[in-house]
């Protein structure tokens, strides 16, 4: 049973921030400037799971650092777009390329920078410790923090609803 009052079987795509959603929103900063980010293996999991079923994924990050490009790659994700100045721009963008709709679409922010994408996708989700401002809009607010598992919650949730989720061929049975 989910947790988010919303029609999950709807949802084809999910997009999410980086910093505070996929990262913790703390950051370590090296001696030479570049920036440490740390991500949920949970998480990871959770996001080669959902490529594999179809689920189209992205992220949407105003962040300058790409440094963590490689790993999203890695995990299959495809649609990866940094120094986003305009979020909606970058949404509607990808939303078209996938023949995507607003209510199939769930975005996961944490901070005011995403408050005009949540607003124009069917599901906006925050993690726990996102901002007042963001779960006075978010229809689900996730009971993990942002790097520490939100990912895979909302991932979980969305799969379960399709019925999707632990299917015995995920594990090569």
């Amino acid at each position: 049973m989910s947790g988010i009052a919303y029609d999950l079987t709807k949802i084809k795509g999910i997009a999410f921030d980086m910093d505070g959603v996929l990262s913790a929103s703390t950051v370590a900063v090296r001696e030479d400037g570049t920036l440490q980010r740390h991500s949920n293996v949970k998480d990871g999991y959770a996001i080669q799971y959902a490529i594999r079923r179809g689920l189209k994924l992205a992220v949407i990050s105003g962040a300058r650092d790409e440094s963590m490009l490689p790993a999203y790659r890695s995990l299959g994700i495809t649609d990866v777009y940094f120094h986003c100045a305009d979020k909606v721009v970058t949404l509607r963008e990808w939303m078209n390329a996938h023949g995507l709709s607003a209510d199939e679409v769930a975005y996961v922010g944490d901070d005011i920078p995403d408050l005009p994408v949540m607003e124009r996708v069917g599901l906006p989700v925050t993690p726990a410790d996102g901002a007042d401002e963001v779960k006075a809009v978010a229809l689900y607010i996730s009971p993990f923090a942002g790097g520490c598992g939100v990912a895979r919650d909302v991932i979980s949730q969305v799969l379960r609803a399709r019925g999707q989720w632990l299917l015995p061929d995920a594990f090569g049975w």
